[in-house]
């Protein structure tokens, strides 16, 4: 019996380790750039940050949680829908299973923010959680009583591949989607989403940061364009709370530091959630960019 847990965050550009013991007390973390294309090298890599965490608690044989941006099916085994695109058709968690000995916890990183939000961040001391990932691309996690809810095909929670509710076919249409399809929310709400929405406007393309110290100065284009985003951002989270309901509404990523989004989106909920009234709380990650690797090492929960 042991109250360490390590967790893995495996980035498209950077793998993480943490070490946690019972008290959510961070004892161990650092991180290394993922070798891409490799997935021989991915599981050594994984194995080798798994060793540095145990020689730091002392102890062998921790349980293990991994958060990857992809999902594993349930009717294969296999992992899919990844960008890190080396992962995907590979049977990774029984690999690495296997490679480290004992049953490893893999999940999509957008859930290990929900769960780590859950147990001790924004949305602790509620039941269903919803975490949104605003940073390059936009994704989404829901948790259950600080357990992730993944379903049968992997994609719970998959947010921002559904069209922008409440937009014209004219704006679907000019945001083309990695994915293959066009208008999805991530081409909206993202904060490369938020980038082109300034450079539809002006022409400019200009990093998210400076589109908000902008607005901050009074540029009147930059002030519009994140009105706009407010406001899109408010249609896809109404859409959310119409179909789950859920008691907090937890925003992570490098958009979701955009003060303003605390009061400008809730005043605007309520004019596309059913029956024209909302009290959801929108709440900012608390541990920002660690929230992922923290969740992944709550997967496996205290016995």
């Amino acid at each position: 019996m042991t109250d360490f847990r390590v967790g893995i965050d495996l980035g498209g550009t950077k793998t993480e380790v943490i070490l946690l013991n019972g008290n959510s007390e961070e004892l161990f973390r650092t991180r290394i750039p993922t070798v891409r294309d490799d997935y021989p090298a991915t599981l050594r890599d994984i194995a080798n940050l798994v060793g540095q965490a145990e020689a730091a608690a002392g102890q062998n044989h921790l349980p293990v949680g991994i958060g990857i941006p992809g999902t594993i099916s349930r009717k294969t085994g296999l992992v899919k829908n990844a960008n890190s695109t080396w992962l995907n058709g590979k049977p990774f968690q029984k690999d690495l299973s296997d490679f480290l000995q004992r049953d490893v916890k893999v999940t999509n990183d957008a859930n290990c923010l929900a769960v780590s939000e859950a147990t001790d961040g924004a949305g602790r001391g509620y039941d269903l959680v919803f975490a949104g990932i605003l940073g390059t691309g936009c994704g989404a996690g829901v948790a259950f009583q600080g357990k992730p809810i993944v379903g049968p095909n992997g994609v719970a929670g998959e947010w921002g591949h559904n069209p922008l509710p409440w937009t014209s076919d004219a704006d679907l249409s000019a945001r083309p989607c990695y994915c293959g399809r066009a208008g999805c929310q991530e081409t909206f709400l993202s904060g490369t989403g938020l980038c082109l929405s300034y450079q539809f406007a002006t022409g400019e393309k200009v990093k998210g940061n400076e589109i908000v110290a902008l607005a901050q100065t009074g540029d009147k284009t930059a002030v519009a364009v994140l009105d706009n985003y407010f406001d899109q951002l408010a249609r896809g989270l109404g859409a959310v709370i119409n179909i789950m309901d859920p008691d907090v509404i937890v925003l992570g990523g490098g958009a979701s530091n955009i003060a303003a989004i605390y009061t400008g989106v809730p005043k605007r909920l309520s004019k596309y959630v059913f029956g024209g009234e909302c009290d959801t709380p929108i709440k900012p990650a608390v541990h920002g960019d660690s929230s992922g690797v923290r969740g992944a090492a709550w997967l496996n929960p205290l016995a």
